[in-house]
C-alpha cells in the first residue's frame, strides 16, 4: 500500500472518531438541559422570610403525629413559655415594648391533621416564581373554639372541606397554636389581597381557585356564644378585651406592616365571608401600638 493511501485512510478514521465524539457530547448537553427544564418547581420558602410572622415554640408536626392521642390531649392544656424575640426581630423594622413583656397570655397546642394544611410554594402551578410579602388575615370561628379545633384535627379527603388557621384565640385570651408559620394553612378559599402594588393571589392547586394562603398567616377569634352557628349574622356582641390583647400581643412579634394586616371579609372573593364581624379595628391597633414600636433608625427614614 502506498503511503498516500495509508495516510488518507488514517485521516478518514480520525475524522469519523472526532465526529462521533462531538455528537455524543452534544447529546449529553441536550439531555442535561432537558432535565433542568422539565424538573418540577421546588416546594420551598426561599422567596419569603417566614420570620416576618409570629414565631411559636412548637414541636414539629411529625413529632406531634407520632405521639399518642392521650399525650396530645395532656399537652394541649399545658401553658407554654412565651416565644422569645429573635435577633432577626430585633434587627428588623419593629421591636416589642415593655408592655409586650408584661403581658403573658396562656397557650395551648392543638395538632392539625396533615390533610388540612400544606407546604408554602416558591412557584405557582405554572412554574412562575412567587415572592409575595407576608400578610396577616383575621378571622372568626363562627362556632366554639373546640368545635373549630376538632374539625381541623379530623382528616378531610375532600379538598373543598380542608381548612385550618395558624392560630386561634379563645374568649379567655388563650392562644391555640395550630399550624406552624412556615406551613400553608387553608384559611381562605377564593381570595385576593388588593395591595398598593396591585392584586395579590397565588394558584397552588389547578382544581381550586387562587388564594392568599401561600403568603398569609391566618389568625381567628372565637365567636361569642350567642352567635355560634348563626352564619347569616352581620353583627354580634364582639370580642373580649383578653382576645384583643392576645391578638395584638401575637402580631406584635411579627414584622408585618399594618397595611398588610387585613380581614377574611376583605380578601374573600366568594361573596360568602364577612368575618370577623363586629371587629373593633381601633381597639386592636391601639393595643398593637402599645406592644410594638418602630425602631428609631427606621422611624427616622419614614
Amino acid at each position: 500500500m502506498r503511503f498516500r493511501d495509508w495516510a488518507t485512510r488514517v485521516l478518514l478514521i480520525f475524522l469519523i472518531f472526532t465526529t462521533l465524539t462531538i455528537v455524543l457530547s452534544l447529546g449529553r448537553i441536550t439531555q442535561s438541559n432537558s432535565n433542568k427544564i422539565n424538573s418540577n418547581p421546588p416546594i420551598a420558602d426561599v422567596t419569603t422570610d417566614w420570620g416576618e410572622y409570629p414565631q411559636a415554640q412548637l414541636q414539629s408536626s411529625n413529632t406531634l403525629a407520632e405521639e399518642s392521642q392521650e399525650k396530645l390531649q395532656e399537652k394541649s392544656t399545658v401553658d407554654l413559655p412565651p416565644p422569645t424575640v429573635t435577633k432577626n426581630q430585633n434587627s428588623s423594622r419593629y421591636r416589642t415594648t415593655a408592655a409586650f413583656t408584661q403581658y403573658r397570655p396562656n397557650y395551648e397546642i392543638a395538632p392539625v391533621d396533615p390533610s388540612n394544611y400544606g407546604d408554602r410554594y416558591s412557584h405557582d402551578v405554572n412554574g412562575v416564581p412567587v415572592n409575595n410579602q407576608a400578610l396577616i388575615v383575621l378571622h372568626e370561628t363562627g362556632n366554639s373554639a373546640s368545635s373549630a379545633v376538632n374539625f381541623f384535627q379530623n382528616p378531610h379527603t375532600d379538598e373543598n372541606l380542608q381548612a385550618s388557621y395558624h392560630a386561634l384565640i379563645k374568649r379567655d385570651g388563650t392562644i391555640i397554636y395550630l399550624v406552624p408559620p412556615n406551613k400553608r394553612a387553608f384559611g381562605a378559599g377564593n381570595s385576593v389581597f388588593e395591595s398598593p402594588n396591585g392584586a395579590e393571589t397565588v394558584t397552588t392547586n389547578p382544581n381550586l381557585a387562587s388564594s392568599v394562603n401561600n403568603f398569609a398567616y391566618h389568625v381567628s377569634l372565637e365567636t361569642p356564644p350567642e352567635a355560634w352557628g348563626k352564619n347569616s349574622l352581620r353583627s354580634h356582641s364582639g370580642y373580649t378585651e383578653l382576645q384583643y390583647n392576645s391578638l395584638a400581643w401575637l402580631i406584635a412579634q411579627s414584622q408585618v406592616p399594618e397595611y398588610r394586616i387585613t380581614t377574611h371579609a376583605y380578601v374573600d372573593r366568594s361573596g360568602e365571608r364577612s368575618d370577623p364581624i363586629s371587629f373593633d379595628g381601633n381597639q386592636f391597633f391601639r393595643l398593637l401600638h402599645s406592644y410594638r414600636e418602630l425602631i428609631p433608625t427606621y422611624q427616622a427614614q419614614n
